[in-house]
């Protein structure tokens, strides 16, 4: 059959180099005797190797080209092929509410969506490896005070440990895409809960790094006005919250704050409006 052809719409870059396709199959063997889950296997250039692991691999692939071409060519993985949008799934019908390894050479024009995903469903995936965008790979690995650190590096940490494994150069790809690309792994870590307001902890987290080189006493106010309206729609009295505000927490930037420090702010925040 011939070869699947590239589509630019759909973010695809088909890697060619079978070494490192092989290196990344194995990413997954950190999570050991659970089913596996890749997302864009296009012609199946990892598939081929995560099939010969001992347990149950599936595909999903949007790209009826890409499905009809692994029909063809992995035969026995028939029933494990998913014509679907990954983001569009609910994934705790993928293997009967069983846990699960998501892994793949994700598509660069929505690998933040995918893992945005991953963290709406991490009590159902405890290890996400795979090859993505170098720059992207960089800010979910980053660290407090790093000018690459923002919401993904945040939200991303405060559920999962990750590890930046190794960097894949262009011109293993057809075609070569503009940017490097990296391999990464974030393995979930032994937090349950954050101690805080999950949701409101999130919103201050995107809220605050909207506008991360102001100070958070600037750029929470947006949010904060945001809550009081809320409160005054439903009848309640609007909050005041310059004293908490004086707080020195307020004088630093988003992009200074641990995760530790988030969940910090968002209690405050709670504690102020309750």
């Amino acid at each position: 059959m011939k070869q699947v052809r590239p589509k630019k719409f759909l973010g695809q870059h088909f890697l060619t180099d079978l070494t490192i396709a092989n290196a990344i199959a194995d990413t997954v063997d950190a999570c050991p005797d659970i089913p596996v889950l890749e997302v864009g296997p296009g012609m199946g250039v990892m598939t081929q190797y995560l099939v010969k692991k001992p347990r149950t691999v599936k595909v999903v692939e949007i790209d009826f080209e890409s499905v009809e071409y692994l029909r063809k060519n992995y035969p026995d993985l028939e029933e494990g092929i998913i014509e679907d949008d990954f983001l569009k799934m609910h994934l705790e019908n993928t293997f009967d509410g069983q846990p699960f390894v998501l892994t793949g050479n994700y598509p660069y024009n929505i690998s933040s969506q995918i893992f945005f995903k991953m963290l709406d469903y991490k009590d159902l995936i405890p290890c996400c490896t795979g090859m993505i965008q170098k720059e992207v790979a960089e800010r979910i690995t980053a660290q407090p005070g790093n000018k690459t650190y923002g919401i993904l590096s945040v939200l991303i940490q405060a559920w999962y440990s990750v590890e930046y494994l190794f960097t894949v150069h262009e011109h293993v790809f057809n075609p070569p895409p503009k940017v490097k690309s990296a391999v990464i792994r974030m393995t979930r870590n032994d937090v349950t809960s954050l101690g805080c307001n999950e949701k409101l902890f999130k919103r201050i987290v995107k809220t605050t790094f909207n506008q991360r080189r102001k100070t958070l006493r600037n750029n929470i106010r947006p949010l904060l006005n945001e809550m009081n309206a809320q409160r005054e729609q439903q009848g309640m009295a609007a909050i005041d919250y310059s004293d908490m505000l004086a707080d020195e927490l307020f004088n630093k930037r988003p992009e200074q704050l641990s995760v530790a420090d988030f969940i910090n702010l968002t209690n405050m925040v709670e504690t102020v409006g309750c």
